[in-house]
């Protein structure tokens, strides 16, 4: 069995780590849309475009057996077209999130950071609505420097300390004891986090994703292969993938251009 797994960028990594490490024997294919991070500034059509072009490059390229949409800006726009287009399962890494942040609320009050495009989507509340009938209090907030910080390496740096504390205070007040990490960037600043607001519940919608992809009871025994794909050179790239994963090999493809219909 293979996995085919995309992002705009870097973050999806974590999700990529967290299945790599789960799953020992199943061939995984990564592929991070360099060339033109962030979705989280651009419109619906485009991030489906964009979507579809990375999912037909990984079941052409590859004939996965799963796509895991680790982006959740596209999880957000494009999962439910990507699902219709294909035969094969295609999972996003909202719904894991939001069923996780449900698990470990004890007083309902969920908060949700992300791209402006995630939270304008309103698909974690939405989810989390229809999850639960209307019985959480869900909070969001749009954090769009957090991404760049990332991609920078800066993770440790006082700036993103500050620019946290800004963008969270005002959730936080709000009572909230969960705190849904809405961007597969996210997770690289669990630790900083936990250091402002450590009475927070993180949730890392890259560790509530693997049960999803127990539960379709595929075939995992391949070679255990691990592919690493981008769509232009990235110096953060490369450094941010050395702290999630390591020193895998990374090589640059041309995707096809795909118009929507």
């Amino acid at each position: 069995m293979s996995i085919g797994v995309f992002d705009s960028g870097v973050g999806g990594l974590t999700v990529f780590k967290s299945i790599a490490d789960r799953f020992k024997t199943v061939d995984i294919y990564y592929v991070g849309d360099t060339a033109r991070v962030p979705y989280g500034n651009k419109s619906r059509d485009t991030i489906v475009k964009y979507s579809l072009e990375l999912t037909e490059f990984l079941v052409k390229s590859f004939a996965v057996d799963l796509v895991v949409v680790a982006c959740n800006t596209a999880s957000s726009y494009a999962l439910d077209f990507l699902k219709n287009r294909y035969n094969i399962p295609i999972i996003g890494v909202v719904e894991p999130g939001c069923i996780a942040a449900i698990n470990a609320t004890k007083n309902g009050k969920i908060g949700v950071i992300g791209t402006q495009a995630t939270i304008n989507s309103n698909s974690y509340a939405n989810t989390l609505s229809a999850l639960t009938g209307g019985g959480v209090r869900v909070y969001q907030k749009g954090c769009p420097l957090l991404v760049p910080l990332v991609e920078e390496g800066k993770i440790e740096h006082p700036v993103t300390k500050i620019i946290l504390k800004e963008y969270l205070d005002g959730i936080v007040s709000e009572g909230i004891d969960t705190l849904i990490l809405g961007c597969t960037h996210y997770p690289v600043l669990k630790d900083v986090i936990n250091s402002i607001y450590p009475e927070l519940n993180l949730v890392d919608s890259s560790v509530a994703i693997i049960d999803y992809i127990h539960k379709l009871n595929l075939d995992l025994n391949e070679k255990g292969l691990r592919n690493l794909f981008v769509t232009d050179e990235s110096v953060s790239f490369e450094n941010l993938k050395k702290l999630i994963i390591g020193d895998i090999p990374t090589f640059k493809v041309n995707l096809d251009s795909i118009e929507l219909k």
